[in-house]
């Protein structure tokens, strides 16, 4: 695939200018991670792909410098942490605390760490993309959405969310995993980043909550093709809130395995289930990407590892989403999501 990084030029624009509210004077920084030397060998898709998005970040650098000359505009690169979730070098974290605007184009996430939570809280507007592709900068693609109209129906199902006492998911091929979300609040992830201290994802367009911790029971099933390089089904089972076993998945059920690290308990906070997420942006389409697939609409994401970012309360370097297409929801024993359909009814 030729890629032409001037075509993204109108949606890094429109980027800072709708969902950021940039605003003239204002600080923007241009955040990126780039491949460790012995990420080099890792399989040529999965070290293109990295590099890719690194090279993507310098071009989002440039195109931002060019055309917004009345803002600072500046640019890190930090060695790749190798898992979403882990912390940045403590530079890192230290100039995120400086910046009116934060861009993350990296690979691996920043969203769940104290750096990030610290800028948030020094009144950085942040953005997190990783895992962030060519596709969904262009025209046609998930950034290009109608984010007023996602808006209003994402914090819709949040405040359902934050009413319900007990979430339920369900779907055809296997998946039925059940759990307490009683006195935690829902989140609103609507692409709309315009005020002081908040983050969210680009491509936006989810509504999440995390469940309380040692209430999740049952099975979640990965479907092939659901997860980056996931060429057959993953199961994971859950009993008192972790996940007591993955079966199959390949590969990515391997390096999951070796993450959870079953039998020694260091690593407990790893196998948490640490939130229900639900897909609201209809220009979301590409099911092995984490960032585009969770935000597809109709869809359901379940996340194991670190909650303490959302309103839960268990901290860890690991937080991993699984998204589930053709979900069914009940909240409270009523359907709020039928087979991938967001219901008007209750919306």
């Amino acid at each position: 695939m030729i890629i032409n990084m001037d075509d993204i030029k109108l949606s890094v624009i429109n980027m800072l200018k709708v969902n950021m509210n940039l605003k003239d004077k204002e600080s923007i920084l241009i955040v990126s991670d780039i491949p460790k030397p012995e990420e080099w060998q890792l399989p040529y898709n999965k070290i293109c792909d990295f590099a890719t998005r690194s090279l993507m970040a310098r071009k989002v650098y440039d195109i931002v410098r060019e055309n917004f000359i009345e803002n600072r505009v500046d640019y890190i690169v930090y060695d790749s942490l190798g898992q979403n979730g882990v912390e940045p070098p403590e530079e890192v974290a230290e100039k995120l605390k400086n910046y009116d605007v934060i861009l993350m184009i990296n690979t691996y996430s920043l969203s769940h760490t104290n750096a990030r939570e610290k800028a948030s809280k020094a009144g950085a507007r942040i953005a997190s993309m990783p895992g962030l592709e060519y596709e969904m900068l262009k025209e046609d693609g998930a950034l290009a959405a109608d984010y007023y109209a996602i808006k209003k129906e994402t914090e819709q199902l949040a405040n359902l969310l934050t009413k319900a006492k007990r979430a339920r998911v369900v779907t055809d091929n296997g998946t039925d995993i059940e759990f307490s979300i009683e006195g935690r609040y829902g989140g609103a992830d609507t692409g709309i980043i315009a005020n002081r201290g908040e983050w969210g994802n680009l491509p936006g367009g989810e509504a999440f909550i995390a469940p309380v911790e040692g209430t999740a029971t049952g099975r979640l099933v990965v479907p092939a093709g659901w997860y980056f390089d996931l060429n057959e089904d993953m199961i994971l089972d859950f009993k008192n809130g972790y996940v007591v076993s993955i079966h199959g998945g390949g590969k990515v059920g391997e390096e999951l395995r070796n993450l959870c690290r079953f039998g020694d308990d260091r690593y407990l906070h790893r196998r948490n289930c640490a939130e229900l997420g639900i897909g609201t942006n209809p220009k979301a389409k590409r099911p092995d990407s984490v960032l585009e697939a969770e935000k597809i609409k109709g869809t359901i994401h379940i996340a194991i590892g670190d909650s303490s970012h959302i309103g839960g309360n268990n901290e860890s370097d690991l937080h991993e989403d699984f998204v589930i297409p053709m979900p069914t929801l009940y909240l409270d024993e009523e359907i709020v999501i039928e087979k991938g359909e967001i219901l008007k009814n209750n919306v």
